[in-house]
């Protein structure tokens, strides 16, 4: 799809979209409690939906209205709900315009198919927790999301005999996760951690993690503790680089709302450093969210040219890019992380904006924009397949005008994100 954004200042109010980072976790949750509960405030994303696919493969009943999910109560989730299609185990339906059918065609016998789209919070999520009830999975997603790895995972359970099988836009994974002492690279992906800590509550005895080297986005790992917590999960250990949590715990059914995206919220915020009057409701002033900081960064942005490093809040990297290349440049460290993305956002984030003019200089882990003065783009822009380029692509479009190719990337993670710009004023226009 191909959508043009006028030029425009922005103005009036939206509400922020609901965390993504929250409803995975409060739905994987609530799900693992095998009783009715309610999760409330949900957005049907692509990455969402994903993980809804994948509980309805593990035989998990649901009904979805206006933005509210029931799961059925007396309804574990199980691997013996029967293999393949996870549209034979479960009545839940889901929106039809979100339907991915080429991720959800049967696997051999015995195998159940998860189908978790191009979401890596999903992926790595539900490893582990697969693995904990036991038997064998086929994970289907895009090449790309293969193609970013598991890499910790197969160090991991390759020692407990579980068995790793790599397709082009897969990936076979059989055993039973046992309880021990999973020594994590904490410096990769917190994905992982929370993956675990929602898996060692399920098998028998006591697990624990020792993260080693410096914890990337710990704020992630807080957000997974206090939804365990907020679903009856108890710890037995917790220290800056060691969290224990004995197995055979019941996850209780709780009602949950899911808080307003601070990470979302980020864009329209930035509209404000062009110019623009959006006020944003919906966001927690108590929220643990790393994201939340984005208000800090965009002060730093408009008073000069700051150094930032995001490496607890990478997700805010493109937004931050072109919000330095719109105001004085800016310095940004903790940016390695960012090429194992939806795609490698340093390189095609820069590519996008040397369009406008801008001038950048790159290394291992820093990023320098340049202030430049820029211009509107000669020709389109393009997506790279990323939510999170778009978005920021479109905010900077509002100050020249221009258009973006691959604009659906934000049905990743935001897909009324075109709806809310128009409400501020912008006119946007879609073309298939």
């Amino acid at each position: 799809m191909i959508t043009t954004i006028h030029k425009g200042t922005a103005h009036g109010v939206i509400t922020a979209p609901p965390s993504k980072s929250f409803a995975h976790r409060q739905l994987i949750a609530a799900a693992l409690s095998g009783e009715e509960c309610q999760v409330s405030n949900l957005e049907l994303s692509d990455d969402i939906t994903a993980t809804l696919e994948c509980l309805k493969a593990l035989g998990r009943r649901f009904r979805l209205s206006d933005g509210t999910i029931t799961f059925e109560s007396g309804n574990p989730v199980t691997t013996n709900a029967g293999p393949g299609n996870a549209n034979k185990t479960n009545a839940g339906t889901l929106n039809a315009d979100r339907a991915n059918t080429s991720t959800e065609n049967a696997g051999r016998a015995g195998e159940i198919v998860m189908p978790c789209r191009e979401s890596g919070t999903t992926l790595r999520f539900f490893i582990p927790i697969a693995l904990a009830l036991g038997g064998s999975f086929l994970f289907k997603g895009t090449p790309r999301l293969i193609e970013r790895g598991i890499k910790i995972y197969e160090d991991l359970f390759r020692e407990q005999g579980v068995i790793f099988n790599y397709g082009t836009d897969s990936i076979g994974i059989s055993g039973k996760l046992k309880s021990g002492t999973f020594r994590v690279d904490a410096t990769v992906s917190s994905q992982f951690i929370s993956g675990l800590l929602y898996a060692m509550p399920l098998i028998e005895g006591q697990s624990s993690i020792k993260l080693e080297g410096r914890t990337e986005s710990r704020m992630y790992i807080e957000m997974t503790l206090r939804t365990l917590k907020q679903y009856g999960i108890c710890l037995s250990g917790y220290t800056e680089n060691s969290i224990a949590i004995r197995g055979k715990q019941k996850y209780m059914a709780v009602d949950s709302r899911v808080e307003g995206d601070y990470s979302n919220a980020a864009f329209f915020a930035a509209l404000n450093l062009m110019g623009g009057n959006v006020t944003i409701e919906g966001l927690s002033d108590e929220s643990i969210q790393g994201d939340r900081r984005y208000a800090e960064f965009f002060r730093k942005l408009k008073e000069g040219t700051p150094q930032i490093d995001i490496s607890d809040q990478i997700d805010l990297g493109p937004i931050l890019f072109a919000m330095a290349a719109y105001l004085n440049g800016a310095a940004i460290t903790g940016t390695r992380r960012l090429a194992i993305k939806e795609s490698d956002r340093v390189k095609d984030m820069l590519f996008e904006l040397s369009k406008f003019g801008v001038e950048s200089q790159v290394g291992e882990n820093h990023v320098e924009i340049k202030k430049c003065r820029l211009h509107k783009p000669a020709e389109p822009l393009h997506g790279h397949n990323d939510h999170r380029i778009v978005m920021s692509l479109a905010v900077l479009l509002t100050a020249f005008g221009g258009s973006i190719e691959g604009s659906e990337a934000v049905n990743k993670s935001f897909p009324s994100f075109f709806e809310k710009l128009e409400k501020t004023g912008i006119k946007v226009e879609n073309y298939a």
